[in-house]
């Protein structure tokens, strides 16, 4: 069940598409997800209206504009050597599917419990119902994940 949210400066609607299948891919083979578990948003900052702000060398990392924040908030237990092999494997898809260099994926995990999640109608649905692995985990045949639409995607 996890959010995700990736930013990065001056990217279009296949980059940041690229980045998210890149981020969603990693987590289903380095964390077992679910595929249908999808939740994700994905925001490009201009330089103008957004700041956008980070050290070039930090830990000896050499970073560029080229760099994107990936913030994953899910739920805690999974073990340092899985959140290691996920890095990894956004940092090898993010490159793959969206261009991007492994030195320029700064990603970040937030975990927390199962009553800290609402998946709507104002309901905690893990504090009262099955836990995750007893949850329905697939969407049904031919379901499609939802892309919101804004304005932004007219231009």
């Amino acid at each position: 069940m996890p959010f995700v949210r990736i930013d990065v400066l001056r990217a279009g609607q296949a980059k940041l598409d690229a980045l998210g299948r890149a981020v969603q891919e990693a987590l289903i083979d380095a964390i077992g997800i679910p595929p249908d578990d999808l939740f994700q948003v994905l925001t490009s900052h201009d330089g103008a209206t957004g700041a956008f702000r980070y050290d070039p060398d930090y830990l000896g990392v050499h970073r560029d504009d080229g760099l994107v924040f990936v913030d994953i908030t899910m739920r805690s237990g999974r073990t340092g050597e899985r959140k290691q092999a996920l890095y990894r494997r956004i940092a090898e898809l993010a490159s793959k599917y969206a261009d991007t260099e492994p030195r320029n994926i700064f990603a970040t995990i937030h975990e927390n419990d199962l009553p800290d999640w609402s998946f709507g109608d104002g309901i905690a649905q893990y504090a009262t119902g099955p836990a995750p692995h007893d949850a329905p985990r697939h969407a049904p045949a031919g379901k499609q994940p939802v892309r919101a639409n804004t304005a932004a995607d007219a231009e």
